[in-house]
């Protein structure tokens, strides 16, 4: 958790910007503010790492496939369910229109 110390309004923030980077650099992240609420957060690099995600596949295909590594094989998986109940609307949706004619 952040100490109120370590929390500045942004107009704050710009006239003493070596302050909020030399306490950022020693380790304390620093949260700006602008109308009271959370901008940016200053943080020393070695604390913090940016790495570009990897490039998926926007297909369904592909979220699927990326999906089964995280799926574990459980005895779900070769349950058969049955239908809850026996409704009275046709299998095929078309038979709806018909039977109105």
């Amino acid at each position: 958790m952040s100490s109120e110390s370590n929390v500045w309004k942004l107009q704050d923030a710009k006239s003493r910007f070596s302050e909020v980077v030399r306490r950022a650099r020693a380790g304390e992240p620093q949260q700006v503010t602008v109308h009271g609420r959370q901008a940016v957060v200053v943080v020393d690099p070695e604390r913090f790492e940016v790495r570009p995600k990897d490039s998926q596949e926007d297909t369904l295909a592909g979220f699927v496939e990326r999906s089964r590594k995280y799926r574990a094989k459980t005895d779900a998986d070769e349950v058969e369910f049955e239908r809850p109940f026996e409704s009275d609307f046709p299998r095929n949706p078309r038979d709806i229109f018909e039977n109105d004619r």
